[in-house]
């Protein structure tokens, strides 16, 4: 584990942002039963960690996207994180839609995006990829270039890892599921006997039915 991968782990069950209870599982949106729930919005309400993150996400950019010339916000949890980075950064925003809009210009990507412009995309949570990868796809669409895509936290599921790789998008975290299970174990957030639960889980996440 790295050492900024378990630093924001530590911040995010600070908060609350990331909540663990294998004997209580929460129901998604999809339906899966999943013993661990992820707000990174909550960050937002405190600006120490609200700064960090955004800090960590510039330096990344920094260092492995230094051509980049427009960052994008994925609606609607990344929308305020992309902004705060690329004004840290000094650059355009935009944000992309999870659809288009049903009136007026009907525009799925909001802001101003020229063809051949190298993007970097910023996300908050990743879980199957899905609908990042379609942001991703709107932005290939606009006859843009997509560098990479940072986010806040991964579960690690094997589809999400599949369909980056599928899709050519190298995608970075500032923390992930095993970060947060090694910090959560070391802090007795979490019992030594929880633990094959919580590994279990992350393997077929549709199929688990809770324990």
């Amino acid at each position: 584990m790295k050492r900024a991968e378990k630093k924001v782990a530590e911040k995010l069950l600070k908060i609350r942002a990331i909540k663990l209870q294998p004997s209580m599982p929460f129901t998604w949106a999809s339906g899966w039963k999943s013993p661990i729930y992820c707000d990174n919005r909550k960050t937002l309400s405190y600006p120490e960690i609200r700064s960090y993150i955004k800090e960590e996400f510039a330096r990344i950019i920094k260092e492995k996207y230094p051509d980049v010339e427009v960052i994008a916000g994925v609606a609607t949890g990344a929308i305020a994180q992309g902004a705060l980075v690329a004004d840290e950064l000094g650059l355009p925003f935009i944000y992309v839609r999870s659809a288009p809009k049903d009136h007026g210009l009907e525009n799925l990507i909001e802001g101003d995006l020229k063809p051949h412009q190298k993007v970097v995309v910023i996300e908050d949570l990743i879980s199957t990829g899905g609908s990042s990868l379609k942001a991703v796809e709107a932005i290939r669409n606009n006859g843009s270039e997509v560098l990479g895509m940072l986010a806040i936290f991964s579960y690690e599921f094997p589809v999400s890892i599949e369909a980056f790789n599928a899709k050519k998008v190298e995608l970075t975290t500032l923390s992930n599921y095993s970060s947060v299970l090694a910090v959560a174990l070391e802090t007795d957030y979490i019992a030594d006997s929880e633990m094959e639960t919580l590994q279990e889980w992350r393997k077929d996440p549709a199929a688990w039915k809770g324990v």
